[in-house]
């Protein structure tokens, strides 16, 4: 017999009564008494291996839920409760954004427009390139700020178009219009959805749009949910690639944006509200 197991019977003690009181297994107890790890051990390792190489290839921007979602797809069974427990055991944690500059600068004598959306951000509400939304934000570089414009397509999530200036006027969101339409070349009518900054409410964005085929939808003053779908874009982009260290220069930053968006973002980048794929894979999906 064990001896350590006859030292506790000789002294009173009950292993199993501790075991139970402790809330652990008498096996694990004695796996751990032996040196010996257990087979939940030995899978936490392995797991764990596979969960650092995740952050790697999603840029250190992956939290608990995407990380769980991209092992998934690469055929590890595990629970997302496990790969949080993991994660925090590692100290890896997904990035997260603050609070947005304000860009958007409404005109009050631009003519008054409906909203086409009403907040339906939703992917299969409509098939691809029949509703777009898009907006402005800044991003700080050594030479001052450089704006960004965007359209995205809601039903995929893919930016479809994109434009940088060192300016906010109206040929910014119009060249990011003019890149959309010149790539997707939608078949039917399309619906554009912006906020009311006085670039998307002026008469030459308008001229624009109707030259393109695209009907123009704006959602309320002051309510960023009305355009929800292309501020998480932004909140996305200055999470996972902008740090507090400014780019040097415009030119870097837009360099930076490209890589970001074309490379890892509409290929790539799993997406919780198409069931953890990358636009590129929903795409597919939906031709297939």
């Amino acid at each position: 017999m064990d001896p350590f197991i006859e030292a506790e019977k000789q002294s009173g003690h009950n292993v199993k009564r501790a075991c139970e009181l402790l809330g652990v297994s008498r096996t694990a107890f004695y796996a751990r008494r032996s040196g010996v790890p257990g087979l939940r051990a030995v899978r936490d390792a392995e797991l764990a291996a596979r969960i650092t190489e995740v952050p790697a290839r999603s840029r250190g921007s992956y939290g608990a839920p995407r990380v769980h979602a991209q092992l998934q797809r690469d055929g590890q069974r595990c629970g997302r409760r496990r790969v949080a427990r993991l994660m925090r055991v590692l100290g890896l944690a997904g990035r997260y954004q603050g609070r947005r500059q304000q860009t958007t600068i409404p005109d009050p004598s631009a003519g008054a427009r409906p909203d086409l959306i009403v907040r339906d951000f939703a992917p299969d509400a409509a098939g691809l390139d029949t509703r777009w939304c898009g907006d402005i934000t800044y991003i700080a570089t050594g030479e001052g700020w450089l704006y960004l414009a965007t359209v995205i397509d809601i039903a995929s999530r893919r930016v479809v178009g994109w434009a940088t200036a060192d300016h906010l006027r109206t040929d910014l969101v119009a060249e990011a219009l003019r890149q959309a339409c010149a790539r997707r070349r939608p078949t039917g009518s399309v619906i554009f959805h912006s906020d009311r900054g006085c670039q998307y409410t002026s008469a030459a964005y308008s001229t624009l749009a109707g030259r393109l085929g695209v009907r123009l939808s704006v959602g309320r003053t002051g309510q960023c949910w009305d355009n929800a779908l292309a501020e998480s874009f932004f909140a996305t982009l200055k999470g996972e690639l902008l740090d507090e260290q400014p780019s040097p220069t415009r030119s870097a930053a837009c360099s930076a944006i490209f890589e970001f968006i074309e490379s890892w973002y509409n290929l790539h980048r799993l997406h919780s509200s198409l069931g953890y794929r990358s636009p590129a894979d929903y795409e597919a999906a939906a031709a297939a």
